[in-house]
């Protein structure tokens, strides 16, 4: 399970970084340019997950956080061998 705090309409595409929410909870962040409507953004970012994580994007699904900034995501498969990579997009 991934939680991405995501922001839409952003200047560039990306990840990195960790931002942290009133409770303390850490989610990591990423930027994508598609505009948050019929679900333009959460495509982008799974296609932005499964490229930077080198994984298909069919083994990224949207757990929870359709239409919120903070989404929580659950990978497949081999996906979640992915922890190496997220290592140095938490340090990024």
């Amino acid at each position: 399970m991934l939680a991405i705090r995501l922001t839409p309409r952003s200047a560039k595409e990306g990840t990195g970084g960790v931002w942290r929410d009133e409770k303390g909870a850490a989610w990591l962040q990423a930027q994508v340019r598609a505009v948050p409507e019929k679900g333009r953004a959460n495509d982008a970012l799974i296609r932005l997950l499964a490229k930077r994580l080198r994984i298909p994007a069919k083994d990224i699904l949207l757990d929870s956080g359709d239409s919120s900034r903070l989404k929580r995501l659950r990978l497949k498969g081999q996906a979640r061998n992915a922890a190496a990579i997220m290592k140095d997009w938490i340090e990024e």
